[in-house]
């Protein structure tokens, strides 16, 4: 499939509004006006404007969006932090769409990321050529900014990537600061583009410009002192720029499970971390054709014990959606129940061992059914409420797991890192 050819109108309501619309099915939602960086599209205008409608319906539970009002400009009001359960931010970035007492807040007009929290983890020579290449983009309309991947650029890159950073930083500040408050943590979700897991300390990969992930990861060291950062990432590909950035780093675990074989080519069992962060890297290449009791299995016999031992300050996950069985890029079965299961799982264990401290973070998925529809549904795990995947799942399209394959590949693992 050339997902170049998928024009940007074709996605004018894309999986970011395709979410919003799944969140009707909650009530009281009171949107407040989003911050004119997210409004510059015409077409992200008009479907704002008949969402609006459809979220001020009466459901089951409740929405509603934070200003910034507290001390903090852009980390809620204490009294919008305690009882929330769910806290979130949108930085669509209509450019890189190409490819694609309330429960639930929505961070608007959030700070940026500056450039000195993308320099630490990219090179500020990288930074600032990035920057200076939006002349360029905005005389071509788009520029492909790395030699050897489907990385492009559009005039408002530059910018709208700083906001996709800061929606991460915002939200660690968020759950920081609502950790402090109230037991009954609330979990946050960037719903961002461009994604970040590909981007590399020296430039951009795969579709992603800056390290979100990573940036946060950083930025909850330095500014919360939360010193060790347990990161897991399920997207299909694997996050070579996460891996790449904290490989001999001893305080930040990074955990990947991707499928065997597929981009960028990295990610192999015998990648470990190096130096001083030796063992905080583990890599679980899994076999094609894998799907929910692989991911459930995974979890158990892998992330669980590997986070207990590791025993985080805070949990960071790259979400990625494109493991999904309707996904084009790609051969893994998770369904949207799968996704359901993982974010319910998550959020459990970071009660478990971090107060509750979680931020997920919006990779990959190129279906926006799929992707739309599994959004939603970690939306209602996060909340505590029964799954929807049956009505959308087709348990007739999945064909058997390769078990024996996923046992050795499960075995080889435990092995590597003495689990």
């Amino acid at each position: 499939m050339d997902l170049l050819a998928l024009s940007p109108s074709s996605v004018a309501g894309n999986a970011l509004f395709c979410v919003r619309k799944h969140l009707c099915q909650w009530r009281n939602y009171t949107r407040g006006n989003l911050d004119a960086n997210f409004l510059s599209n015409k077409n992200f205008q008009k479907g704002s404007r008949k969402g609006r409608g459809c979220f001020s319906k009466k459901r089951d539970a409740s929405i509603s969006c934070s200003n910034g009002t507290g001390q903090d400009l852009y980390v809620p009001a204490n009294d919008k932090l305690i009882g929330a359960r769910v806290i979130y931010a949108v930085a669509p970035a209509m450019g890189h769409n190409q490819f694609r007492g309330s429960e639930i807040i929505e961070l608007q007009n959030f700070k940026p990321a500056s450039v000195d929290d993308i320099a630490s983890i990219h090179s500020r020579t990288y930074v600032s050529g990035l920057e200076k290449a939006m002349d360029e983009a905005s005389q071509q309309d788009i520029i492909y900014i790395e030699g050897t991947g489907p990385t492009y650029a559009t005039a408002s890159t530059f910018q709208e990537s700083l906001i996709a950073a800061g929606a991460g930083i915002s939200l660690v500040d968020s759950v920081v600061a609502a950790s402090k408050k109230s037991q009954d943590q609330p979990i946050g979700f960037a719903l961002i583009r461009p994604p970040g897991h590909h981007a590399i300390p020296k430039g951009p990969m795969g579709f992603c410009v800056f390290g979100n992930v990573a940036i946060a990861a950083r930025y909850a060291q330095r500014v919360h002192g939360l010193k060790r950062v347990f990161i897991i990432d399920f997207d299909v590909h694997h996050g070579n720029g996460t891996n790449d950035a904290f490989y001999e780093d001893p305080d930040i675990f990074f955990l990947s499970t991707h499928q065997d074989g597929s981009y960028p080519g990295t990610g192999k069992f015998d990648e470990v971390g190096q130096g001083d962060g030796e063992g905080t890297t583990l890599n679980l290449p899994l076999p094609g054709g894998s799907g929910d009791i692989a991911m459930r299995t995974v979890f158990d016999e892998v992330i669980v014990p590997c986070a207990q031992r590791f025993k985080p300050d805070i949990i960071l996950v790259s979400a990625g959606y494109d493991a999904h069985v309707l996904d084009p890029l790609a051969s893994l079965q998770f369904t949207t129940g799968t996704y359901y299961m993982l974010a319910s799982n998550i959020q459990q264990l970071a009660k478990d061992l971090c107060g509750g401290r979680c931020v997920f973070f919006l990779e990959g998925g190129y279906n926006l059914d799929s992707l739309s529809y599994s959004i939603a549904d970690s939306f209602r795990a996060f909340l505590g409420e029964p799954s929807l995947a049956s009505q959308f799942d087709n348990p007739a399209i999945l064909y058997e797991e390769p078990v024996k394959r996923l046992e050795q590949a499960i075995k080889r693992v435990k092995h590597i890192h003495s689990l």
